[in-house]
């Protein structure tokens, strides 16, 4: 073959302009600049609110904002600021960093978000999680069924407790050639991590990103509805690791079945040396300090006297009621006796806390933009207004079909914000109180806006965690969507039948 008729078309070489859909954070900024221009055009008014401050369903009543284009204009330079620690005047209900009364900001969140990215930061440097993993892989050998479904179930329990996403990424080093070794292709590969931690994610338990965001948004603790959340993550994560194990048998029993096929280097892959699966006795402490924490959070937010004696106890022996303060204190003060038993030394153990807060800041950004809007909303008064009109709209609408309804609307906010930090943020101030117009657990509320969010996040194409891994397995959007396809449908009609039960429950 000669070297002109191996040349590109000269049409070909130049480099096409490629559409790309923008971040999270142009995402919000179009939302707050809409919310913006639109609250000069949309009637203002107020709900009444009952003794624990929760709108009074058919108390709507319009009301003058009083704002002044200066006013309105303020509002929008101030409002990531407000976002952040803005307080709600008792009185005037206007939201400013110069009002008193109650806490309206993100302040809490955000930092409890940065700790928690020093937390897991902390652990990872330590290697403790890549031994583990390594150490699984050794043990089970070449039975590779048992492999698939012990990584996808630690990879589930990251993401029910702390919404693992970005992390996964530096996995793929390890679970692809390990993969690969047994007998089964980089589809494969890229499943157990991609939708191992993206099922526990769906059907979060305590994930700080999701569920703790919407439950600080919506007003109810993270512990609330758990119980639903907990069913949900064992039936659904059974359900996908079953998927996954079928194809991953099929293709082991016949290669030519591959969706996506095998590179020339993947039959030279090996096992990686001993050495580098070692798990060593400092290892070993940390994954038990890690798992310690993670249920002894589980323990601290989890409203005991409800679950003990029913929805209107006030009070339990051992309930801590703790939030996000008392939490991201404790995981700041864990992030460091991890440092110091992982052996990193006073060196590491401060660089990987700045590396740590660093690298989990925008996720932090994400919530404060978003909160902002909702001051904005709020403000102009004219989040009860929304309220109003879709108070009218569930009027009458059975529980059910109410908890139906809160999964799908939110699948197209989750397109439009993968983020489920920000989306959580943005909507739950909106949906949440529909809720209590349905007769429906604000709880309920929460744990369908994670569904969508996380359903949607399994594959949307404006999510790095889904394009980044994919292009680290090699795999081809393509495959991995023509691969995933009927399980999305499955999911959908699980995921619906459990809302709209849990709503029924409610």
């Amino acid at each position: 073959m000669t070297v002109a008729a191996t040349r590109p078309p000269q049409d070909a070489a130049r480099p096409r302009r490629q559409l790309r859909f923008p971040s999270a954070f142009t995402v919000l900024l179009v939302v707050t600049v809409s919310v913006w221009l639109v609250a000069f055009v949309v009637p203002t008014g107020r709900y009444a609110l009952d003794a624990d401050g929760r709108p009074v369903p058919g108390s709507y009543a319009a009301v003058d904002a009083g704002l002044s284009f200066v006013d309105r204009l303020y509002q929008l330079f101030l409002a990531p600021v407000n976002g952040l620690y803005g307080v709600k005047s008792t009185e005037t209900g206007f939201v400013g960093p110069y009002e008193v009364g109650e806490l309206f900001g993100a302040a809490g969140v955000f930092l409890f978000v940065l700790a928690i990215g020093v937390f897991i930061t902390m652990t990872m440097r330590s290697g403790a999680i890549d031994a583990g993993i390594g150490r699984i892989g050794a043990r089970l050998g070449g039975r590779g069924a048992p492999l698939i479904v012990v990584l996808m179930v630690l990879f589930s329990l990251a993401g029910t407790t702390e919404g693992m996403a970005e992390e996964t990424l530096g996995f793929y080093a390890l679970v692809v050639p390990l993969v690969l070794s047994l007998g089964y292709d980089r589809l494969t590969a890229a499943s157990i991590v991609l939708l191992g931690a993206g099922i526990g994610t769906l059907a979060s338990t305590v994930n700080p990103f999701a569920t703790g965001a919407a439950s600080g948004a919506a007003d109810i603790s993270i512990g609330d509805g758990i119980g639903l959340r907990l069913v949900m993550y064992v039936a659904l994560t059974a359900v996908v690791i079953a998927y996954v194990l079928r194809y991953a048998q099929r293709v082991k029993a016949d290669p030519a079945r591959s969706l996506v096929g095998f590179l020339p280097e993947d039959v030279d892959v090996v096992d990686r040396q001993e050495g580098a699966l070692e798990l060593t006795g400092r290892h070993k402490t940390v994954l038990a300090l890690v798992a310690a924490t993670f249920a002894f959070m589980i323990f601290a937010i989890v409203p005991w006297a409800q679950v003990v004696n029913g929805p209107d106890a006030t009070s339990y022996g051992f309930q801590l009621d703790w939030y996000f303060p008392e939490l991201a204190a404790l995981f700041i003060v864990m992030a460091v006796v991890v440092g110091l038993v992982g052996g990193l030394g006073e060196a590491k153990l401060s660089a990987t806390i700045s590396q740590g807060a660093g690298d989990y800041v925008a996720a932090g950004i994400i919530i404060v933009l978003a909160r902002g809007v909702t001051v904005i909303m709020n403000n102009s008064q004219i989040t009860d207004t929304v309220l109003s009109s879709l108070e009218s709209a569930v009027s009458g609408t059975s529980s059910a079909v109410f908890g139906g309804l809160m999964f799908l609307v939110n699948i197209p906010l989750a397109f439009l914000i993968p983020s489920s930090s920000g989306h959580a943020t943005l909507a739950m101030p909106v949906l949440a109180p529909l809720g209590d117009f349905a007769g429906v657990s604000r709880a309920v509320v929460v744990t369908a806006f994670q569904s969508a969010s996380g359903w949607m996040n399994l594959f949307t194409p404006t999510s790095a965690v889904v394009m980044g891994g994919l292009a680290l397995a090699k795999v081809s959007y393509g495959a991995y969507l023509r691969f995933l396809a009927p399980l999305l449908g499955l999911l959908l009609v699980l995921i619906t039948a459990f809302i709209a039960v849990g709503a029924v429950l409610s």
